[in-house]
């Protein structure tokens, strides 16, 4: 090759290598801009959520309050890069869906139902969008057609169950009343989580050696004649967390404390105005395990449709010791010692 030719060559070659190293650094420094504009972008992203909240007592406030606790330890935080519109439905189911179409109409990013008539209500409303509904408090996510059998969402929808640990309740029941028959239990007909409550009471109860008494109620103005009705029948009543039978529970309380009749609550909450004791789940930490969720659909980092509804497994013990004196019923040494906590006084309910 003449030297010419060589030259040639060696220039070309150097001409190429100069425009891939251009090309790349070029390149790099894309991609750098733009990984750099998604993270910017993430921590100024602002959220809508609409939490509705199908009725005011102390269970499913502690399930908002855990919701909004979970959602601020993923970094989603009120005031900051969180705009909330909570309302509450008044264990209306006409305001629940008007309460539902106001949040699909607003096109907020997210929904989140609290109790199962907020949850089939959100989960229709925003069927025809893209707006994911989170739910928590609902005891039955299958029966209220939120979930298929193997968990999995039937739509843009998931979130947290508080299935009740029914054979624990039982157990603890017969344990505080050795020599009761007959047990009551209160729900309203509409409520899908109150009738599969019911059935599993109805299927575990004889192997504890109580005859299962049930009272159906429609409304709250059915309560006070439904409870003097099922009260002239049993020796205790056990509590559901069927929304408008808690709603009511203080008059369900001064019923069955007239008749020197013990009723066992299914949260903590219940157990601090007035029942006797609860082997049940703690909503706030529900509530927060919800947070946690409803914060990777916010972030992208999941799809409801595609996240199966979780539960809590473990069950707390709490007892009320001045409710347990009224009745002339002394608690064990063992009930008190794993007890996560014993109350000493009833609280009054608090005013909403």
């Amino acid at each position: 090759m003449s030297l010419k030719k060589l030259l040639s060559v060696v220039l070309v070659a150097g001409l190429l290598l100069t425009g891939c190293g251009g090309k790349g650094t070029s390149s790099n420094t894309k991609e750098n801009n733009t990984s750099g504009t998604t993270a910017t972008e993430e921590q100024s992203k602002e959220y809508k959520v609409g939490i509705l909240q199908f009725a005011q007592h102390g269970s499913l406030d502690n399930c908002r309050e855990g919701v909004i606790a979970g959602l601020e330890n993923n970094g989603i935080k009120e005031g900051e890069n969180l705009t909330i519109d909570y309302q509450n439905a008044e264990a209306d189911m006409g305001i629940t869906g008007q309460i539902s179409d106001s949040f699909v109409a607003n096109k907020y990013d997210m929904i989140i139902a609290i109790a199962t008539p907020a949850a089939m209500s959100a989960f229709n409303a925003a069927s025809e969008t893209d707006i994911p509904v989170i739910y928590t408090a609902i005891s039955d996510p299958v029966a209220a057609q939120l979930a298929e059998e193997d968990g999995t969402p039937v739509g843009n929808v998931t979130g947290t169950s508080d299935t009740l640990p029914v054979e624990a309740q039982l157990k603890m029941m017969r344990e505080v009343l050795p020599e009761a028959k007959k047990l009551g239990i209160l729900y309203t007909t509409s409520e899908a989580n109150s009738i599969s409550m019911v059935e599993t009471y109805e299927e575990l109860a004889p192997k504890y050696g109580f005859e299962l008494i049930t009272g159906s109620v429609t409304t709250t103005a059915d309560i006070p004649l439904a409870t003097d009705n099922i009260l002239s029948k049993v020796d205790a009543l056990t509590n559901l967390t069927d929304n408008t039978v808690v709603n009511s529970l203080p008059t369900i309380l001064d019923k069955a404390a007239s008749k020197n009749i013990p009723v066992f609550g299914s949260e903590i909450e219940q157990v601090k105005i007035g029942c006797l004791a609860s082997e049940g789940i703690e909503y706030i930490s529900l509530g927060e395990q919800t947070g946690d969720m409803a914060a990777k659909v916010l972030k992208g980092e999941a799809e409801a449709s595609e996240m199966p509804f979780e539960i809590i497994t473990n069950s707390s013990l709490y007892l009320n010791s001045e409710v347990a004196k009224n009745l002339g019923i002394e608690f064990s040494a063992d009930l008190t010692g794993r007890a996560v906590e014993v109350f000493e006084q009833i609280e009054q309910p608090k005013q909403r």
